[in-house]
């Protein structure tokens, strides 16, 4: 009786199980690492784990979703950010922006966004992983409402946002560190709103 031969069984694609997931978070910590985020491509993150390239878009939905969970350690998944801020009014577009950010990191006690901040301020790759990331996730906003100057607006609306961050989360200035939400959002959202649609030079 012929012996079943089941190396190359072994050797062969994870099943697309809780361990595929947490094998796909290990590969791309190692992947963005050494590729940053723009080099860093789903068949090299799939291939390292041992899976599928499409069990990336299963699990974390594109490339920036496997980034925030792997890397950033998002508390929410870009993609159903994404969606949450095209749902609405263009010109309200700041409004969702501030307030869905602001929500978001005081839902994670702000803790989040601290170990993010010390990853960054600590390691140039994060930091270009970083600034990877924010380009891809503005460019869509921005690309989709149809404004010009998209680098421009991309790097102000990131630059207002982690500025945000910084001051509430990190260095804790008051009032805005104790403030409600959305006395926030009523001052800081027209900025947002002139960096995505406005005059900016």
């Amino acid at each position: 009786m012929a012996v079943e031969d089941t190396t190359a069984r072994r050797r062969g694609r994870r099943p697309g199980g809780q361990d595929t997931r947490t094998a796909l978070i290990e590969a791309a910590r190692v992947v963005f690492g050494e590729s940053g985020f723009d080099g860093a491509t789903v068949r090299a993150i799939a291939t390292r784990a041992g899976v599928d390239a499409a069990m990336v878009n299963h699990w974390f939905g594109s490339k920036e979703g496997l980034f925030g969970q792997a890397i950033l350690e998002l508390p929410f998944d870009p993609r159903e950010l994404l969606a949450e801020l095209t749902a609405g009014p263009d010109d309200e577009f700041g409004q969702r922006i501030v307030r869905t950010f602001l929500t978001r990191w005081d839902g994670a006690g702000g803790d989040v966004f601290q170990a993010l901040v010390r990853s960054v301020a600590g390691h140039e790759q994060a930091a270009q992983v970083l600034r990877g990331f924010f380009q891809s996730f503005f460019t869509k906003v921005i690309g989709d409402i149809g404004s010009d100057n998209i680098e421009l607006r991309t790097t102000l609306c990131a630059s207002q946002l982690v500025g945000m961050g910084m001051v509430r989360y990190v260095a804790k200035f008051e009032p805005m560190a104790s403030s409600e939400i959305e006395p926030l959002v009523t001052a800081i959202a027209p900025t947002v709103q002139r960096y995505l649609t406005g005059k900016i030079d």
